[in-house]
């Protein structure tokens, strides 16, 4: 889907502001501000035109624009790369909207009610989330492939309590996490990450209207939502360098952009913007917005400082206000404007599901033209269809205005979704209880049969669904160092008095090789010594982390570190090592010096191994597989087949190693298993009843299991130490 998304982008609701109402529904309804009883401004030649303003068609035609954009880049992130913007917009509307709400409130009652203001936002939120929520769950039981159930399921839970953030933020530090597809309800993420800045926000208020009247100035709002801001600010553009996955997601990263809007609506109580400089102001934001949309793409380190063009741009709408003719005012104002900003809300809950359940179906990564423009269409229909008969109806008719009744239904809401994740999980858990029979799961000795996939009667293991949880020992061990980890901590197996000492060096790929030595280990006598980290191949040249968009530094210390183990004390008499053909090398100007330059540092690491009297066994990586191949297998079960990569796709890479060990002086054994894995040109996902992936380039530790010997027999004399 995109980068940092796992994480779609997101979407902070609208909230209409009546001031003659003092529980005023929050949504998509026309943005009415009155502000002469609202902000009080002091009296000013400029504040005169605003102050006769009721209503603010510029923003609903703002909301407009950033729900646009959000869709667009969900349907076709070629079509606006940074459309992700979008979310940055609403939050500064809506963190507008609600602090005038809540400015007028104290000023007018000298007191803040957080019952009143959360009973606005259960019956402004929940009735539109809660039947997206419900219906989504329950079309996904038919809709999305076996093994996203439990995801899916933890991901509904975590929306309907408002923590889908937080949840996103975990999974996307997460390194076994980085192939999971796309929930259809992580865009939900964005109404967490607000209604988490309303549990600390409107304290803001409350403690203002606490103050003598004689004291209660809006500087200190001011001073108060402006720490808040600058707090905000500061985190963000601190931690978005090396983690912009996590800090997408993270409420305090993003509580500044509400804030933004905040503080706008404060300095807008004290004093209105000059009319001279509003036209320019108009286009100027609309043209930040445009220019962040257009420029930004996945590879932004966002939210951090870049995050400012899009904040910024659309502050500087809202202050605009009614600017004159040809201004941004006329084209927000416009009636398609006001109609896609009426319905942005529903329309942003829907299209995602759309989309994520489209591309299931049509077991594709992306949408069509076709399937694109079908899309857009639904969403629009189910959005104004939900609009009239959930949201236009909770409003007219005055419900769920008490706090018993809000309450009730957030409950309630919150339980069915509740039951229905709850259901996902016991599906889930049903599917994953094939246990291992040698006699059915053969592995690789199937290769040599007339059905290398085994048989269709009997069940793959591991299931697809819990495929990935089939992992080697070092993770649950905790040795896989992640990817700030420096210093070694490695796992050690085998008898302590072992006649041979066996060391394992590289990445996750050479990881996901330990258990076909753990089995030789134990059937040997050896001793394991295992030194692997995500992502850092055994090579001296540095290389690039694309996903946090800096040199891998940590990678180069980590090999140098395990260079000095491995040439002091421990000394082993066997170093298997094996790296994916995936890293890239920081700054290469061309493939070709890329795979070069990776395999002259590979060699340079191994020398003084040899010299040390190390036996090298370099394993070529192994083949490549599609996407979230255990979905593929779980839609195929009769015919897994379906879900093969050709030999050429799968080795579409050339292996850094292969070179090293050709090219240069190197005293190595290449040891290559292609044809334990590939058969007729074909690299099947199912051999011999056992799955080969649990994702689309790391084994299952299962088979690694039942390719031991195999390995044993291809390194040759050099294991009969």
């Amino acid at each position: 889907m995109c980068r940092r998304r796992v994480a779609p982008g997101g979407f902070a609701s609208g909230e209409p502001v009546t001031l003659g109402d003092p529980v005023a529904p929050y949504g998509n309804a026309p943005v009415t501000i009155d502000t002469r009883s609202a902000l009080h401004r002091p009296p000013s030649p400029s504040a005169a035109p605003a102050a006769a303003r009721r209503f603010l068609p510029e923003v609903q035609g703002l909301r407009a624009v950033a729900v646009l954009l959000v869709l667009i880049y969900h349907v076709d992130h070629d079509l606006l790369p940074g459309g992700y913007v979008g979310v940055d917009v609403f939050f500064v509307i809506s963190g507008f909207l609600i602090t005038t709400l809540l400015l007028r409130e104290a000023r007018e009652t000298g007191r803040v009610s957080l019952a009143g203001f959360y009973v606005r936002r259960i019956r402004r939120i929940l009735p539109a989330a809660g039947l997206v929520l419900a219906v989504t769950g329950a079309l996904s039981f038919v809709l999305l492939p076996s093994p996203r159930l439990l995801d899916t399921a933890m991901q509904l839970a975590a929306s309907a309590f408002y923590v889908e953030n937080l949840f996103l933020a975990d999974q996307a530090v997460d390194y076994l996490a980085a192939e999971t597809a796309a929930s259809p309800v992580q865009h939900f993420w964005s109404l967490a990450v607000e209604e988490q800045f309303y549990l600390v926000w409107p304290l803001l208020f409350v403690g203002w209207a606490a103050l003598p009247r004689r004291r209660r100035s809006t500087w200190w709002v001011l001073g108060g939502a402006a720490a808040v801001l600058a707090a905000s600010v500061a985190y963000s553009v601190v931690l978005t360098p090396d983690s912009p996955q996590q800090a997408y997601f993270l409420p305090q990263t993003r509580m500044w952009e509400l804030a933004v809007g905040g503080v706008l609506a404060v300095v807008l109580s004290r004093r209105e913007v000059p009319a001279a400089l509003r036209w320019v102001l108009g286009w100027a934001g609309l043209a930040a917005i445009g220019a962040a949309a257009w420029y930004y793409s996945d590879e932004t380190a966002f939210p951090g400082w870049a995050a400012a063009l899009p904040v910024l741009g659309a502050a500087a709408v809202i202050a605009a206000g009614h600017n004159g003719r040809f201004s941004s005012y006329e084209l927000l104002s416009t009636a398609p404007a006001r109609f896609v900003g009426d319905i942005s809300y529903a329309l942003y809950l829907w299209h995602w599901p759309l989309i994520v359940f489209t591309i299931s179906m049509t077991d594709a990564d992306t949408l069509t033209p076709l399937y694109g423009a079908l899309v857009v269409v639904a969403s629009f229909l189910l959005a104004w269809a939900t609009k009239v008969a959930v949201e236009d109806p909770v409003r007219r008719f005055g419900l769920l205005r008490t706090g018993r009744s809000a309450a009730v239904f957030a409950v309630v809401s919150a339980l069915a979704v509740g039951l229905i994740a709850a259901g996902q999980y016991a599906r889930f858990e049903g599917l994953r209880s094939v246990r291992f029979d040698p006699v059915v799961h053969v592995g690789p000795s199937a290769l040599a049969t007339s059905e290398p996939e085994g048989s269709p009667e009997e069940p793959t293991y591991p299931s697809p669904v819990t495929a990935a949880d089939d992992l080697p020992s070092v993770y649950g061990d905790g040795c896989q160092a992640s990817v700030p980890e420096v210093a070694l901590n490695p796992c050690v197996y085998g008898p302590e008095d072992a006649d041979t000492t066996v060391a394992v060096v590289g990445d996750s790929h050479a990881a996901h090789w330990v258990p076909a030595l753990q089995r030789l280990a134990h059937e040997r006598g050896w001793r394991v010594h295992t030194f692997t980290k995500s992502s850092c191949g055994f090579t001296s040249a540095t290389l690039w982390l694309s996903d946090k968009n800096r040199d891998y530094t940590e990678c180069v210390e980590y090999n140098d570190a395990v260079v000095r183990e491995l040439t002091g004390e421990l000394r082993p008499d066997l170093v298997f090592t094996s790296s994916s053909t995936m890293a890239d090398l920081s700054g290469a100007e061309s493939k070709s010096q890329d795979r070069a330059e990776i395999a002259a540092g590979m060699a340079s690491l191994w020398e003084p191994l040899e010299e040390a009297g190390s036996e090298l066994v370099v394993i070529r990586d192994t083949p490549k597989s599609r996407p979230r191949l255990p979905e593929c297998v779980a839609r195929h079960t009769r015919a897994p087949g379906e879900c093969a990569n050709t030999q050429a796709e799968a080795f579409a890479e050339d292996d850094p190693q292969v070179i090293a060990a050709e090219e240069t002086d190197a005293d190595v054994t290449l040891v290559d298993l292609t044809d334990e894995f590939c058969v007729g040109g074909t690299c099947p996902p199912v051999i011999g009843n056992v799955l080969v992936y649990r994702d689309s380039h790391h084994l299952t530790a299962t088979y690694s299991r039942l390719l031991a010997h195999s390995l044993a027999e291809a390194a040759g004399e050099v294991l009969r130490v």
